[in-house]
């Protein structure tokens, strides 16, 4: 049985550590988690890795976890089981689930049947070829196209734009991971898809992989069209983190300095109607005088938000002795040999565990 508390560090989870990891956050999936189980062990046992199965119930209400909890027992070896107090979402299911696991490589997963686990050593291969993270791409998505696969193709453009990492599928829940780059990773909002922009952002080697995406035959989708809207806000919000953590004034600065400068220059064209435009005009009878006061407000408004912006990331870094650099090898002495150093990111939402970054 876990204990209650999931937020322990990852580096004491290696200690005990296995070569695969397959993460699955669970929420009323019943009819599916015996099949997929079932799959799965097919899958893994001729691989010879030694894996395990970390299954998190996000709250379900129609037996899953019951359910859970009777396959873990017939196979501790392999399954594990957290359960949480209440429905919290799949990213932190995901986060609880990742908190948990000991592999060398994480590969989470859906619990609907929709991802196929025969993907998982095509995932594995590629992984081997070199890079960190290896994403998946439902090329041919089995999904309503109006509700589903629109929306996901939008939005993945958007995203790809935006980050500057060239996925085709960032909401794909099936990937693989190296440990380290989710060292110290905690996840909020719908920031788990991120995770590839992240670790390219950190100068991990990001692929992507064509993968086997089958229709739901059990269960009911638990996703909708508003999802789509909570992405977006969320990639803004990490995109600020990436550019701006350690520089918040740079950003309230600009902002401030260029409302100022538009205050200045409708102070100016106040001036001009008032005494050099003919027929003249009163202060009152344009809206110059009100865009001043508006302008500079906002602009020293902006700029005080700034500094204090500054103040807190100064604290955050100065209180816990974080680094603000990514340090990925050292060399000394006389020794040809190379290590690898962990490496400490830039700050971004929460304090994150291990010294790492929150997405």
């Amino acid at each position: 049985m876990v204990t209650p508390d999931l937020h322990t560090d990852r580096t004491l989870n290696a200690s005990s550590a296995v070569d695969l990891s397959v993460l699955i956050p669970i929420y009323n999936e019943i009819d599916n988690l015996d099949p997929l189980y079932e799959e799965l062990n097919q899958v893994l046992s001729p691989t010879g890795l030694r894996y395990e199965l970390v299954f998190v119930d996000d709250g379900s209400r129609d037996g899953s976890r019951n359910r859970l909890k009777a396959i873990q027992a017939a196979d501790p070896a392999h399954v594990r089981v957290a359960l949480l107090r209440r429905n919290c979402g799949q990213t932190a299911a995901l986060s609880a689930a990742l908190d948990l696991a000991r592999g060398a490589i994480l590969v989470p997963m859906d619990g609907d049947r929709q991802n196929d686990p025969a993907d998982i050593p095509r995932l594995l291969a590629k992984l081997d070829e070199g890079y960190d993270v290896v994403s998946g791409w439902r090329k041919d998505r089995k999904d309503r196209w109006l509700t589903r696969k629109l929306p996901s193709l939008l939005a993945n453009r958007l995203v790809a734009r935006i980050s500057g990492v060239e996925l085709h599928d960032f909401g794909c829940t099936m990937k693989a991971y190296r440990r380290e780059v989710l060292e110290g990773v905690r996840l909020y909002g719908e920031m788990h898809r991120f995770i590839p922009i992240f670790a390219s952002w950190q100068g991990g080697r990001v692929a992507e992989l064509v993968v086997n995406h089958r229709p739901r035959t059990a269960g009911k989708s638990k996703y909708g069209l508003g999802r789509t809207f909570n992405v977006v806000l969320d990639l803004v919000l990490i995109r600020f983190f990436q550019r701006y953590a350690q520089r918040p004034i740079h950003l309230f600065g600009r902002i401030g300095l260029s409302s100022l400068l538009l205050s200045v220059i409708s102070f100016i064209l106040m001036l001009f109607f008032k005494y050099i435009y003919s027929p003249p005009k009163t202060f009152v009878e344009t809206p110059l005088p009100m865009l001043v006061v508006m302008f500079f407000l906002a602009g020293l408004q902006s700029i005080l938000m700034g500094l204090l912006a500054e103040m807190i990331m100064r604290t955050y870094y100065e209180s816990q002795s974080k680094a603000t650099y990514l340090l990925g090898e050292l060399h000394e002495g006389t020794s040809k040999e190379v290590k690898a150093v962990g490496s400490a990111a830039t700050p971004t939402e929460g304090a994150p565990r291990s010294g790492g970054p929150s997405v």
